[in-house]
């Protein structure tokens, strides 16, 4: 191989510089042709809150490692995996010494794939990986990690493939690990909870179509044939977020896209991102990213 693809896949193998977050945002720095970017991280640094596009993955191998998600603590202990999801606030508080896997997914690899928004849902509800939260699947979801970096740093031709076909099965394990848990709805007979399940993830997708139009809690609940207070409860239990909630997060993230594009103005932005007015969109843009739409387009793209 040419010496540009040794370089490639050696001199990543250590996180040797700073991450470039400004106001609040990560600038993600993938190799150039790259959605993917894996560091073995041995920094003592600690990052204040911040957010990326990207999935992030995060592995401890040697010492622990501590991360608040929004405000929640993970003390993490090597062995242990958290998945950081596209667009929420996070910091890192580094031990003196240590060494851990940092993974990092553009999440627009997967976002068109048919049953994206639920496994993102899923994870998000426990992202934590330990035996003991995920009991089933917790050594497959290490292995199938750790073949991903094996095959990253391995010089090897079509890795990014390899990668992407890796993580969609560890996706689809999170898919069926959460189907087949009979603690998810407690009250209901397991066909009836695979049925309630099929009818979330089904609404999950068209949400995700339709994030754009005029959706409420009373319509959606009619779209699949629940009163509203089972709706509400069944999604709540589901998903982890209210539908309200649920809904403004993936308008935000459709914006945060729409933004890359200057000649979109930021009001046109909000109406095309499903807000029915630019105050309301601002208001929940800022506390969503602690920063404005106008700084966020600022801050990821360059003038023309």
């Amino acid at each position: 191989m040419g010496d540009n693809v040794l370089d490639y896949y050696t001199v990543n193998d250590d996180w040797t510089g700073s991450r470039d977050v400004k106001n609040a945002y990560e600038a993600v720095e993938y190799h150039t042709g790259s959605s993917i970017r894996i560091w073995c991280n041995e920094q003592d640094i600690n990052y204040d809150y911040h957010w990326h596009t990207a999935l992030e993955i995060i592995m401890p191998a040697e010492n622990d490692y501590d991360v608040i998600v929004g405000e929640t603590s993970y003390h993490l202990f090597p062995g242990d995996i958290l998945f950081i999801m596209p667009g929420e606030m996070h910091r890192l508080v580094a031990p003196p010494s240590g060494r851990r896997f940092i993974f990092l997914f553009d999440a627009s690899l997967f976002a068109n794939i048919k049953g994206w928004p639920a496994i993102m849902t899923l994870i998000s509800r426990d992202p934590l990986i330990t035996r003991e939260s995920y009991p089933m699947i917790c050594e497959d979801v290490c292995e199938t990690l750790l073949r991903i970096r094996s095959e990253y740093f391995s010089m090897r031709e079509y890795t990014e493939f390899t990668a992407c076909a890796l993580m969609l099965n560890l996706f689809a394990k999170f898919g069926y690990n959460h189907i087949y848990d009979k603690n998810l709805f407690r009250n209901l007979e397991l066909s009836q909870q695979k049925e309630h399940i099929k009818k979330i993830n089904d609404l999950l997708n068209y949400i995700d179509a339709h994030y754009a139009e005029s959706l409420n809690l009373d319509n959606m609940a009619a779209h699949i044939g629940f009163s509203k207070f089972h709706f509400s409860r069944l999604f709540k239990q589901y998903t982890g977020f209210t539908f309200n909630d649920y809904l403004n997060n993936r308008r935000l993230r459709a914006a945060e896209a729409l933004l890359a594009d200057r000649s979109i103005s930021i009001t046109e932005v909000a109406l095309r991102a499903g807000f029915s007015s630019i105050s309301s969109f601002n208001r929940l843009f800022k506390e969503a990213k602690h920063c404005t739409p106008k700084e966020f387009r600022v801050l990821n793209t360059k003038p023309f």
